[in-house]
């Protein structure tokens, strides 16, 4: 009776659950959850008769189509798995029913309600498709594009594109794909089409290029395809423009190596469109050339320039050829930028799609791009209007990666002064947020030890100091990239060692900077208190022995502020204090791994051990995931400065390595928690059996739950080998429940033929996972008398050695 009531009053409780009062709101949200879990088959009909039926209010429907969608799909993919096979133990009566409400839905005169049903239906397809179910969906759509009004041609176009998206090209023979593209075409094509038809049929055909090897492969149907999207940028309408030159974005790296044929009349179109067209057009034409410079960087490196037989995809210089015509164009884009862009941090804009593309190609071209861009530099750096300023310094930070240092160093050397100069003195912000930015990129890509001739020596290294201390004190933007410039001026002399580097003299005076920084009132924006910690730690990462007192003293400093954030946390539960507790662990954290890698400093490190720890047991009082992984880095740095002495913080540690075992919801935690076992194993050695079996037993857990992020359990097989080495033939006890794991695992990374990029990267870390462990366990059991214990399992780990042997993508 409950249920029938239910599906009665479905209607109100829909718009109930969107109402301003908040209890009647609660109340509406609880029913449909008890309505759900009592009686889903009733359930998903209710909702899909809801979205099905024209007389219901807008409100109600699109609700209901929502919820629908939810209950069919979830970004977890162990919800998502349990939705599918939810779906598929339904009652094949109700679900075509539901089905036909949803198709029905289609011809509704309320867009919002064909278009939520477009995307119930692909959901129902990526779930039925795959297991050859609902065979007459494709067949039945298709039958609707030619004869219908256009409402319902264009929601069933959008409907097959978003099927297109959710299901992979396997799933689809060739015939049914065949027809797809041509209704997609019919509806590009067509004169008489209405512009919703035509936009909703460029979509799909950017959703089906996946689908379209074959079609590609052919000369005449490619060409076809190419000249309807290419007329599709000529449009009158601007959101077809906008859509057509996504598809060619797409085009250009599904189906690099068919474009020869196309390339100069796409350049016309795309340099008409950059020159002519509003911003949104032409920011997709402009994208098109950076996905052929991302197309041939990814082809130069993997073939180094040697092209033959073997070669999956040879390169066609595409941008070497065009690059006399396509440099002036992208320099033009420099000089479009808006007043207000750098307040906007999500903004983009011509100028900066310009730029970013220009840095692509300088990495595509190398030496070739400079002597095209230095005269424009050399015409507007000292321009009264700050935009040409701004464009000519863009340019030149843009084109810093890619050339040899030869050919740049000497330009570096000539410009350094003058950057500098207008980093301090330029009156306009833009131009010094970008001059910052470009000394950044001078630091970043030309010096270090590899280089012949350093850009920084002693006798510039105090101005370079000077100015960028300075810049920190300027508006958050130009101060957030002086402390990035400061971090790359830093990292160069990572390799240095124990020698004295140039910035030693200036080590306290750059630290007191960048805490002065971390205070400032308006730290909070443009990412400058984050930028300020991240310079810090790379100051002190690579300091040398000579500074490593003024190091020792910055522990008492950072130990107070992460004790003040807590005890802020007591009065109210800030977000911002959370960040910073993240911030300061990650502090703590490298100051330990500096500290403690040398005998000297690690005495004088070790008196703040005690205190240091305590701070960090009570960071996992606060409910942020952030502060917590970083806390949980700082302990494993610390347990590998401490070693054996470590244990004394075990009884009251423990409870916190089990909580992070067990976040599955934040699952970096859970990685970043099996890490710090594997180090406290190696801090503790055999003094970690006591916590073995809760350890082993939440792993094991760990392993076996459909609920835990996959990327996690590589790391975890990593620690069996870290635990076994720690305490020896004692993981006896736990060879009967961990070998069965590893050799399923195996048996599973064996079966990855044709699997995609990703696939292939996380099969071959699990690989990884599976070598440590085993290699672990061997030497943990070496020299025992308990090693024939491992006898039976040597044929497997052989016959696993074997197939890596044999396989191609390692």
């Amino acid at each position: 009776m409950f249920y029938l009531q239910m599906a009665m009053e479905v209607t109100q409780i829909l718009l109930n659950a969107q109402a301003v009062d908040g209890a009647l709101r609660k109340q509406a949200e609880e029913n449909l959850k008890q309505f759900q879990e009592q009686n889903l088959p009733s359930f998903l009909f209710s909702l899909a008769g809801e979205l099905a039926n024209d007389d219901k209010p807008a409100e109600s429907r699109k609700l209901a189509g929502l919820i629908l969608k939810n209950a069919l799909d979830a970004k977890e993919q162990h919800r998502k798995i349990e939705f599918v096979q939810r779906w598929l133990a339904l009652d094949p009566t109700l679900k075509a029913q539901i089905k036909a409400f949803l198709l029905r839905t289609l011809s509704s005169p309320s867009l919002e309600a064909r278009s939520t049903a477009s995307q119930v239906i692909a959901t129902v397809a990526g779930i039925e498709l795959p297991h050859k179910q609902w065979p007459e969906l494709i067949g039945s759509l298709l039958s609707n594009v030619h004869q219908l009004p256009a409402p319902t041609r264009q929601a069933t176009l959008e409907t097959l594109g978003y099927i297109c998206e959710e299901v992979s090209p396997d799933v689809v023979d060739q015939e049914h794909v065949n027809k797809i593209l041509t209704a997609v075409v019919q509806g590009m094509n067509s004169t008489e089409e209405n512009n919703d038809v035509r936009l909703a049929a460029i979509k799909a055909l950017y959703n089906a290029l996946g689908f379209a090897q074959a079609n590609f492969s052919n000369d005449m149907e490619r060409d076809y395809i190419m000249r309807i999207v290419c007329e599709a940028t000529q449009s009158p309408e601007l959101k077809i423009r906008r859509a057509a030159f996504e598809c060619l974005v797409a085009i250009s790296s599904t189906y690099y190596e068919k474009l020869a044929h196309y390339i100069q009349d796409i350049f016309n179109i795309t340099a008409k469109a950059v020159k002519e067209d509003e911003e949104p057009v032409a920011l997709q034409a402009i994208e098109f050339w950076s996905s052929i410079c991302d197309e041939e960087i990814d082809i130069l490196e993997e073939y180094g320039g040697d092209f033959s037989g073997d070669s999956d995809v040879p390169c066609f210089y595409f941008i070497k050829q065009a690059l006399s015509f396509l440099v002036p164009m992208l320099l033009e884009t420099l000089l479009k930028q808006e007043e207000d862009q750098d307040q906007d941090e999500g903004a983009w804009n011509i100028a900066m799609a310009g730029g970013t593309c220009l840095g692509l190609v300088a990495r595509t071209v190398g030496d070739d791009i400079v002597t095209l861009v230095m005269p424009f530099i050399e015409e507007n750096i000292t321009k009264p209007d700050w935009r040409q300023r701004e464009a000519a310094t863009y340019a030149f930070g843009s084109i810093l990666e890619g050339p040899s240092p030869d050919k740049l160093v000497p330009l570096v050397n000539m410009a350094l002064n003058f950057m500098l100069s207008a980093l301090m003195k330029d009156p306009n912000n833009h131009v010094k947020d970008t001059t910052a930015w470009t000394l950044g990129r001078m630091f970043e890509f030309l010096h270090g030890s590899a280089l012949d001739t350093p850009i920084i020596t002693p006798a510039n290294c105090q101005q370079i100091i000077t100015v960028l201390v300075q810049s920190m004190k300027d508006v958050p933007n130009v101060a957030e990239k002086a402390c990035g410039a400061l971090y790359f001026l830093a990292q160069g002399y990572e390799d240095a060692g124990s020698s004295s580097s140039p910035l030693t003299p200036f080590f306290q005076e750059i630290v007191q900077a960048l805490l002065n920084v971390t205070h400032r009132e308006d730290a909070g924006e443009s990412r400058l208190r984050t930028a300020a910690y991240e310079a810090l730690n790379e100051v002190v990462r690579c300091s040398n022995d000579e500074t490593a007192p003024m190091v020792v003293q910055l522990v008492p400093v950072i130990m107070l502020e992460l004790h003040q954030t807590l005890e802020n946390q007591k009065l109210s539960s800030d977000e911002r204090q959370n960040e910073l507790q993240g911030l300061l662990c990650g502090c703590l954290q490298v100051i330990i791994q500096k500290l403690g890698s040398s005998e000297p400093t690690k005495y004088h490190f070790m008196q703040y051990a005690d205190q240091i720890m305590g701070l960090f047991l009570r960071v996992f009082a606060s409910r942020s995931a952030t502060a917590h992984e970083e806390a949980m880095l700082a302990i494993g740095a610390l347990a590998y400065a401490t070693g054996a002495d470590f244990a004394k913080y075990m009884t009251e540690f423990y409870k916190y390595l089990e909580m992070g075992l067990q976040n599955f919801e934040d699952y970096q935690v859970c990685a970043i928690t099996v890490g710090v076992v594997g180090d406290v194993c190696r801090a503790l050695e055999e003094k970690i059996l006591p916590y073995c079996d809760g350890i082993m037993t939440q792993l094991l857990r760990d392993l076996s739950s459909n609920q835990l992020h996959r990327s996690v359990k590589p790391p975890i097989f990593s620690c069996f080998g870290d635990i076994a080495l720690a305490i020896g033939e004692n993981f006896e006890k736990y060879l009967l429940y961990a070998m069965p794991m590893l050799q399923s695992a195996a048996e599973l990374s064996a079966h990855t033929a044709n699997a995609d990029d990703d696939m292939t990267e996380y099969t071959n870390s699990l690989r990884n996972g599976i070598l440590e462990a085993y290699s672990g366990i061997f030497q943990g059991f070496k020299g025992s008398p308990k090693t024939q214990l491992l006898m039976p399992y040597a044929p497997h780990v052989l016959q696993f050695l074997d197939s890596l042997y044999i396989e191609k993508d390692m």
